[in-house]
C-alpha cells in the first residue's frame, strides 16, 4: 500500500487467494487493485505490470559488479466495471466509494521461470505493480511481491544413477614421505528431497603415521555472476563423522546415513545466480590439508515419494520407540536462501572445533525424566517372584 496523499487515501494490490504460498509456471496470478480517494480525482489510466527478474550486485575492490536477467514482463491496462468513461478514456473517482480494478495474467510455461531467491549479493524477485496515472499529477505506484517455486523432479535417469569417486593424498613430515591417506565413496543417486537420507558406502585407508578422522557434510554452494566475474560461497548444512583411523588401519562405512535438512530446492536454470548442493566426504589429517571428495547433489521439490511421506515413513517407527524421550529440537520452518548465506564460509577455510583425531564431542541430548513406577514385593515361597512394575 502506498503512503497517503492529499487526494488518494488507499492504493493497494490484493491477490484473490492470499493463502497461496507460491506460484508455479502456468499458474494464473489474479487479484484486484483497491482505490479510495479523499476528494474527486480524475484518473487517466490504471496499469498493472507483472515483473520477474534476477539481480546480482556486489563490489570487487573499487569495481562495482551489477547484472540483471528478466524472466517475466507483463503489462495490462485495467478498467473499472460499470463506471462511466470519458471520451479521453479517463474516469472520475469520488470520495466515499471503494473502487476495485481487477487483473489477471498467466505465468510463462515450464522452463521459462526461475524460483524466487534472496541472498546476500543477489535475488530473484516477482511482483505485481499498479500504476495510477493522473492528469497533471505524479504517477502513484503500489507493489506486491509473490513467490515462485519451479517444480524440480529428481526422478530422472541422470539423477537416479549412482555416483562416487576415489581420492588419495600423500603425506609428508618435514619433506620426508610419511605414507598416504585414501578414500573411496559412493552414493546410490544424486537427486534427493528434504527429509530423505543419503546412504554412504565408503572405505578409508591410512598408511601414514597420524590418526585421521573421516567426515561427511552437506554443503550449499551459492554462485553469483556479474560483469564476467564470479563470487562463490559455501555453507555447511549438516554433517556426520566416523571413528578415528589409526596408522596402518582401514575403516569402512556401510550405508552410513546423513539426512537432507529442510531447505530450498536447487536453482540451476538462472544465468547469473545458481544454488547447488554437494556431499563433501573428507578425511581430517593433523598437520596437513583435508582430503576431500565432492559428490554433487540436486535437491528437488518431488522425487521418490513426497517429502512429507518420506519424512513420516522414516520418522514414524523411530518416534514411538525413541523420539518420545529424546528432544532433537528440529526447526519447524524451512530456512530461506538468505539464512543459508549467513555466515558465509569458504570450504578450504572450514575448521571444526571437534576436529581432534582421537577425542570427539558427544551431542548433548535432553532426556525427559523416567516414568514414575512402584514395586510390589510378595513373600518368598521358594519360587521365583516377579516384581510388578506399573
Amino acid at each position: 500500500m502506498v503512503a497517503m496523499t492529499k487526494c488518494v487515501k488507499t492504493l493497494d494490490v490484493l491477490f484473490n487467494d492470499p493463502s497461496k504460498t507460491f506460484y508455479c509456471s502456468g499458474d494464473k496470478v489474479a487479484g484486484r487493485i483497491i482505490v479510495e480517494v479523499s476528494q474527486a480525482t480524475r484518473v487517466s489510466s490504471m496499469r498493472v505490470c507483472g515483473v520477474g527478474c534476477a539481480k546480482v550486485q556486489y563490489s570487487k575492490g573499487k569495481q562495482r559488479c551489477r547484472q540483471e536477467t528478466e524472466y517475466l514482463k507483463y503489462e495490462q491496462v485495467v478498467l473499472l466495471d460499470d463506471q462511466p468513461i470519458d471520451a479521453d478514456g479517463s474516469v472520475i473517482l469520488r470520495p466515499g466509494n471503494k473502487y476495485e480494478y481487477r487483473f489477471g495474467f498467466e505465468l510463462p510455461q515450464e522452463g521459462q521461470l526461475v524460483s524466487s531467491y534472496k541472498g546476500k549479493f543477489g535475488c530473484v524477485q516477482y511482483y505485481v505493480k499498479a500504476s495510477m496515472e493522473r492528469t497533471g499529477l505524479p504517477v502513484l505506484e503500489c507493489k506486491k511481491t509473490f513467490e515462485v517455486e519451479e517444480p524440480l523432479d529428481v526422478c530422472t535417469p541422470d539423477l537416479l544413477s549412482p555416483t562416487g569417486g576415489t581420492k588419495e593424498k600423500k603425506v609428508t613430515c618435514l619433506f620426508i614421505p610419511d605414507g598416504q591417506v585414501s578414500l573411496t565413496a559412493k552414493i546410490d543417486r544424486r537427486g534427493f528431497c528434504e527429509g530423505e537420507d543419503i546412504c554412504i558406502n565408503a572405505k578409508f585407508e591410512n598408511t601414514c603415521s597420524r590418526i585421521v578422522v573421516p567426515k561427511a557434510a552437506i554443503y550449499a554452494k551459492h554462485i553469483y555472476q556479474a560483469d564476467g566475474r564470479t563470487k562463490v560461497f559455501l555453507k555447511k548444512l549438516s554433517s556426520v563423522r566416523g571413528n578415528h583411523v589409526i596408522s596402518g588401519m582401514c575403516d569402512a562405512w556401510q550405508g552410513k546415513s546423513i539426512r537432507v535438512p529442510k531447505l530450498k530446492p536447487s536453482i540451476l536454470g538462472c544465468d547469473i545466480i545458481r544454488v547447488e548442493y554437494a556431499l563433501m566426504i573428507s578425511v581430517h589429517i593433523p598437520g596437513s590439508e583435508k582430503l576431500i571428495l565432492e559428490l554433487p547433489l540436486v535437491i528437488g521439490t518431488s522425487g521418490l515419494g513426497s517429502r512429507t511421506n518420506s519424512m513420516s515413513s522414516q520418522d514414524g517407527s523411530v518416534s514411538n520407540a525413541s523420539m518420545s524421550w529424546v528432544s532433537l529440537r528440529m526447526p519447524s520452518v524451512p530456512p530461506t536462501y538468505c539464512d543459508l548465506d549467513t555466515p558465509l564460509t569458504p570450504l578450504l577455510d572450514d575448521f571444526d572445533e571437534d576436529d581432534s583425531p582421537v577425542f570427539i564431542t558427544v551431542p548433548a541430548f535432553q532426556f525427559q525424566p523416567p516414568p514414575v513406577y512402584t514395586e510390589v514385593e510378595e513373600g518368598y515361597n521358594g519360587n521365583t517372584q516377579m516384581l510388578q512394575v506399573c
